[in-house]
C-alpha cells in the first residue's frame, strides 16, 4: 500500500542518514581537511575566524564617525549595529570566495616544495617505516599541499579583502562622499565598501 511504501521509504532514508551521519564523525582531520578541499566548505575554526575578522574590520569605521563626524554612539548605535552586521556578513562572504579561488592556485605553486618535503621525510623514515610512508606517500603529499594552500589563502583573503575595505572606506568618507551628512557618509562609505569587496570576490581570478 501506499503508507506502507511511504514507511519503507522514510526508515531507508533514516539508515541512510545515521551511516552518513556515523562517516562524517569518525573522519579524521586529514580525511576532513581532503574532502572540504574542492568545495567552498570551510572548518568551524575558519568561518569563525572569517565571521571574528570581518566583525573587527567592519566596527573600524564606527570610531572614525564618532570622533571626526561626532555620531554619537547613544543616538545612532542601532544604525551602527545594523551597518555593522551588513558589512560582516558580506566581508565574510568575501573572504570565503577569495579563499576558494587562492586555495586551488596556492596548491599547484606548493606542489613541488611540498614533495620534496615529503620525499625527505621518506628518506628520514626507518627501514621498518619506509614501506609504510612509501604507501602514503601521495596521500601525504595531497594532504600537505592542501593543508598548505589552505592555510595560506585563509590569511591571504582576509588580509586582501581588509586592505580593499578599508581603503575604499577612506576614499569614500574623505573624498567622494566628503559634501555630505555624517550619517549619510557613513551609511554610503561603509555599506558600498563592503558591496564592493564582496562584489569583486566572485569575480577572483
Amino acid at each position: 500500500t501506499d503508507e506502507q511504501f511511504e514507511g519503507s521509504f522514510k526508515l531507508s532514508y533514516y539508515n541512510e542518514y545515521k551511516s552518513y551521519l556515523s562517516i562524517m564523525s569518525t573522519l579524521t582531520a586529514e580525511e576532513e581537511l581532503l574532502l572540504n578541499a574542492g568545495s567552498k566548505t570551510n572548518p568551524r575554526s575558519t568561518s569563525i575566524l572569517f565571521y571574528l575578522n570581518a566583525l573587527f574590520v567592519s566596527s573600524l569605521p564606527i570610531w572614525l564617525y564618532w570622533r571626526i563626524q561626532q555620531l554619537q554612539p547613544d543616538t545612532y548605535g542601532i544604525m551602527f549595529i545594523v551597518v555593522t552586521g551588513i558589512s560582516t556578513f558580506l566581508m565574510s562572504m568575501a573572504y570565503k570566495n577569495v579563499k576558494y579561488h587562492l586555495k586551488h592556485k596556492i596548491a599547484q605553486k606548493r606542489h613541488a616544495g611540498v614533495t620534496v618535503e615529503v620525499m625527505q621525510m621518506l628518506a628520514d623514515a626507518s627501514n621498518d617505516k619506509k614501506k609504510a610512508v612509501k604507501k602514503e606517500k601521495d596521500d601525504r603529499i595531497l594532504f600537505k599541499k592542501t593543508e598548505v594552500a589552505d592555510l595560506e589563502a585563509t590569511h591571504f583573503s582576509i588580509f586582501y579583502n581588509n586592505a580593499l575595505f578599508l581603503f575604499l572606506t577612506i576614499i569614500l568618507s574623505f573624498y567622494i562622499l566628503k559634501n555630505f551628512s555624517g550619517l549619510v557618509n557613513y551609511l554610503g562609505s561603509s555599506v558600498t565598501s563592503a558591496c564592493i569587496v564582496a562584489f569583486l570576490s566572485t569575480g577572483s581570478n
